[in-house]
């Protein structure tokens, strides 16, 4: 009696996995395209839970940056919570495919997003642990490691709907590259506005920045940009030649 409905549950599951309806994969290499097509179909397959995820991520981004607003000039604020609006941007573009609306510039940010900001935390948390676990509870340091680890996963799933043309790049490429810009090098008002890492204090209403710490965090940030440049245009590149 109980193997109708466990069998239907199991067509189901088979059914998030399978690929069925959903955008067909163009023929990139791994390094390009480096999840389990299983995990890909899966992650679009759920968008709408992917979406909402995000969006409380989101919500609880604008929270945990609430002690650097203070201490941001209001100018400022749009460039400070980085991790924030990638996860914002993540959810639009899953958002927007998901009703039919894609979005290729959306798309591109998002990618932008989730490869920079999924990296460069984690690469900054463990470059600095020790100053961080000594500032954040454990439960909270592994929550913002996994979960931006996380944010790259997602950026993976974007080329099956996405063929990241050159104008919608560069309008990402411009956006992090302002971001790099203005949170290491030349800020808008007052000093860096990068996301506040160990040994940072808000003296008077301004933050101060110790080296070498803020240049190992540019370095990181830097990079990314570039290798996020770097990919959408290859996995342009490479759908163009699959065609």
């Amino acid at each position: 009696m109980s193997s109708g409905p466990d069998a239907a549950a199991v067509g189901r599951l088979r059914a998030l996995f399978d690929g069925d309806g959903l955008p067909e994969a163009d023929a990139l290499p791994r390094w390009l395209a480096p999840l389990p097509r299983a995990v890909e179909n899966l992650g679009l397959s759920l968008a709408p839970a992917v979406v909402a995820t995000n969006l409380v991520g989101t919500v609880f981004g604008f929270w945990y940056y609430r002690f650097q607003f203070a201490a941001e000039p209001l100018a400022a604020w749009p460039l400070v919570p980085d991790s924030p609006v990638a996860t914002l941007f993540i959810a639009l573009s899953l958002g927007l495919w998901s009703l039919g609306r894609s979005n290729e510039v959306v798309d591109a940010l998002a990618f932008f997003g989730c490869w920079k900001l999924g990296l460069w935390t984690p690469f900054v948390l463990l470059v600095f642990a020790d100053g961080f676990l000594a500032t954040t509870a454990l439960p909270m340091y592994a929550f913002l490691l996994g979960s931006h680890l996380m944010m790259v996963v997602e950026a993976f799933v974007i080329h099956r709907y996405s063929d990241f043309p050159v104008g919608a790049v560069a309008v990402a490429v411009a956006w992090y590259g302002l971001n790099d810009l203005v949170d290491y090098f030349v800020p808008v008002v007052g000093t860096p506005h990068h996301t506040l890492l160990p040994g940072q204090r808000i003296v008077d209403g301004t933050i101060t920045h110790l080296s070498p710490t803020h240049e190992l965090a540019a370095a990181g940030a830097v990079v990314l940009t570039l290798t996020a440049t770097f990919l959408t245009l290859a996995t342009r590149v490479k759908k163009l030649e699959a065609r």
